[in-house]
């Protein structure tokens, strides 16, 4: 019997370890599931780790902050750009309506502006030269008596100053000599290549008033349609549109068939 006893002892012993191992949990690693009751992945999750729901909100990453501060960055770059194409194309239209403003004053130049009839004094020159620093200086007080060989001496020592590209000087020289002959034959001249100067230098308002005075002071000279035409360019500029239209409906209503009826109605289309 004692050893019926002790065999059955030596068994239950040897067995114990197996009864210890039967109430640990076994993790099946190919089901993703355990005995114990609970899942995997947690509630809210897919299969696949990825978040299906739920209230929890995940913070912005530092990568896409960083996204969106170069995309703010592209987009204030851009309008930079365009700020910057707009600035350049006004300062190229202004390069641009510079060089074509002497273009044309050097093409006018070299237009006959002295009536035929007018015998020439280009032999005078030095002459000329002298009236021309007198004609800059001397006051626009009062007018003379005619004298068309002083009057055609001053007025080309002015128009010379044209030539020389000595504008501040020609301005004077005119304005002088339509103070001394404002009567003269070179007066619509005159006062049209006044305005021509003033242009040239920059002077809109100055530049205006000359031309308008054309038409004002010399109605039938041969310069009005030019000088109409000038004074709508330089309305323009001013930024007086309104004027604009009106005095270039008016060169191509009054005086048809010139070129500055031409130019008028060219820029009429454009409007």
């Amino acid at each position: 019997m004692r050893t019926c006893r002790r065999v059955v002892t030596v068994l239950a012993l040897s067995f114990a370890p197996l009864a210890v191992w039967a109430a640990v949990p076994v993790e099946d690693s190919n089901s993703g599931y355990n005995n114990s009751g609970s899942s995997y992945p947690p509630a809210g999750y897919g299969t696949n780790g990825a978040y299906a729901g739920g209230a929890v909100t995940a913070a912005p990453s530092a990568q896409g902050e960083l996204f969106n501060q170069l995309q703010r960055m592209q987009d204030q770059l851009a309008q930079q750009q365009g700020a910057i194409e707009v600035l350049q194309n006004e300062v190229n239209r202004l390069k641009q309506e510079g060089l074509e403003r002497y273009q044309d004053l050097d093409r006018r130049i070299g237009t006959g502006v002295t009536p035929a009839a007018t015998p020439e004094n280009s032999s005078a020159g030095g002459a000329a030269s002298a009236a021309g620093g007198a004609a800059a200086q001397a006051p626009a007080a009062s007018s003379e008596p005619a004298d068309p060989a002083k009057e055609k001496l001053y007025y080309d020592a002015a128009f010379d100053l044209i030539k020389a590209k000595d504008f501040d000087r020609a301005s004077k020289a005119f304005t002088a000599f339509l103070g001394r002959y404002p009567n003269s034959q070179y007066a619509g001249n005159a006062q049209y290549w006044l305005g021509e100067v003033n242009l040239a230098k920059g002077d809109l308002q100055g530049a205006g008033q000359a031309f308008a005075k054309v038409s004002q002071l010399y109605p039938k000279h041969a310069k009005v349609p030019d000088s109409l035409y000038k004074l709508a360019d330089v309305e323009r500029r001013l930024g007086h549109t309104d004027k604009v239209k009106g005095i270039l409906q008016q060169v191509v209503a009054q005086y048809p068939g010139t070129s500055a009826a031409q130019l008028a109605q060219r820029d009429l289309q454009r409007l």
